[in-house]
């Protein structure tokens, strides 16, 4: 009898960003078993987030075995929801149907290895469980972000306050005190629905044949360890840990449509024109949104400080929200940043309308430093790049991830807020000078390009995101497929 074909089902979120680490995951996996058949479920955002189809059309010209699925769209009946996580969750919820009828339909001709979902996609871990396809779980931020959710429902018990009201330091496994109020922000609050869907989908953890995680052990070490050795699950099982990254896009240059070729070539020949290491980039991620008054005193500060900067300017929020969830026009500079701002500056800066591409520019040797939001990715093209980071935390996780990027990492400084988050033209500038000029700057470069030769060396054969990948591949076989 004829072997059939293998196949992945990888389920990831509809954001962008988890999108691209999901397919990177792909990408990895095919190299490591190339007769393996990749196929990615797609499912639509319940708010704007950009459309994705320029970028699947690449990955599928690219790369055959990788094939995506449509998934039907999902239509929310009215809801009181806050924030685009419970959104997401409750999309993902509504589609298991969907998802079980994918699965049914690929069975038809491929042996299902495993179904690798999202932590987001968690509800669908039922439908594997229902078909007998072992499901592993792939988190797309670091290992110490993971700590902090696994020991979630621990932390639930404990209290029954909301993180917000409790003005304390939490202590929790792997990583260093985090006070309550540097939790991820869709928990902050106990009675809002998204805090409801995390405590549930990470009680569900210790159910995962596997979890996957977009890091490497020396970036964060004292988390994988902690989670390997049970801490953040005291009473249940921790299933397998599988360090695999860091996974990050090769090259973004071609932006889908984002901007134009003939902005972004001027931005190139304009680093191409900058000293070695001499440019801070100020890149906020695809949701990230700052008022007009934020935007202004950025200016400023850059100005202030004297250095160097290439600066991604997006439209300022135009309906009360923080978070890019409608359709944002591209930003009126003239109007929004001070007068002759963009004239003064003309030598020293360069401004990019709503997107450029990171990992280029972060690569590209001018480049000497990184003002980010924090988002799991940018930190980890960062790291790649090895270009030091000031950590400016905008929405999710990324309040932790600042924390364990300066004080357990030593891979950034701190861009330090004001109670209502607005952030000050002299807070700026002495930040962004510290980084490119200071002592403490010089410590937190050499950090990151030693991180940068560990980052290499783990995805190097025989490294230990290697190692880590091979044993995933083996685990697929001892399940008995």
């Amino acid at each position: 009898m004829a072997r059939r074909n293998e196949a992945l089902v990888l389920y990831p979120t509809p954001a962008i960003g988890h999108l691209i680490s999901m397919v990177e995951l792909g990408k990895l996996l095919v190299t490591q078993q190339s007769s393996l058949t990749i196929h990615i479920l797609v499912l639509d955002p319940p708010y704007n987030a950009g459309t994705t189809a320029p970028y699947i059309s690449t990955v599928s010209a690219t790369y055959p075995c990788i094939k995506f699925h449509q998934l039907p769209t999902i239509t929310l009946a009215s809801t009181t929801a806050t924030n685009h996580e419970t959104l997401t969750f409750e999309a993902i919820r509504l589609s298991n149907p969907n998802v079980q009828q994918a699965l049914l339909s690929l069975s038809q001709s491929y042996t299902i290895l495993a179904f690798v979902m999202d932590f987001f996609c968690t509800a669908a871990l039922s439908v594997a469980n229902e078909l007998s396809i072992p499901g592993y779980h792939f988190f797309t931020s670091g290992a110490g972000c993971l700590c902090f959710f696994m020991y979630l429902p621990i932390l639930h018990q404990k209290t029954s306050k909301s993180f917000r009201d409790l003005n304390t330091f939490l202590h929790i496994p792997g990583i260093p005190p985090i006070h309550s109020s540097d939790v991820p922000k869709p928990v902050l609050d106990r009675e809002d629905k998204a805090y409801q869907y995390f405590v549930e989908t990470f009680s569900r953890f210790p159910e995962s044949a596997g979890i996957i995680v977009n890091t490497f052990e020396l970036l964060e070490n004292r988390a994988t360890k902690a989670i390997s050795d049970g801490s953040c699950v005291p009473s249940n099982r921790t299933p397998p840990i599988y360090c695999i990254g860091p996974l990050v896009v090769a090259d973004d240059r071609r932006g889908g449509g984002k901007t134009s070729d003939d902005s972004m070539a001027q931005c190139f020949a304009w680093l191409d024109s900058q000293p070695s290491r001499s440019v801070v980039f100020l890149c906020f991620g695809s949701l990230g949104l700052f008022s007009r008054d934020q935007l202004r005193e950025i200016a400023m500060g850059l100005e202030r400080s004297g250095q160097r900067f290439l600066w991604v300017v997006r439209s300022p929020p135009s309906d009360g929200k923080s978070l890019a969830i409608i359709k944002q026009e591209d930003p009126d500079l003239d109007s929004l940043l001070p007068d002759g701002f963009l004239s003064r500056t003309s030598e020293k800066g360069f401004v990019v309308k709503t997107w450029a591409p990171q990992v280029a520019v972060l690569n590209h040797g001018s480049v000497g430093g990184f003002v980010t939001h924090c988002g799991w990715n940018s930190v980890l093209e960062a790291v790649c790049a090895g270009v030091p980071m000031v950590a400016w935390p905008q929405y999710a996780e990324q309040r932790l991830n600042k924390v364990l990027l300066v004080e357990e990492m030593k891979l950034a400084l701190p861009m330090d807020e004001s109670e209502n988050g607005f952030v000050s033209a002299a807070e700026l500038e002495k930040r962004v000078r510290g980084l490119m000029e200071s002592e403490e700057g010089k410590l937190v470069r050499e950090e990151t390009t030693a991180m940068r030769d560990g980052a290499k060396a783990a995805m190097s054969k025989g490294g230990s995101s290697r190692l880590a990948l091979a044993e995933l591949v083996e685990s697929w076989k001892r399940v008995g497929i």
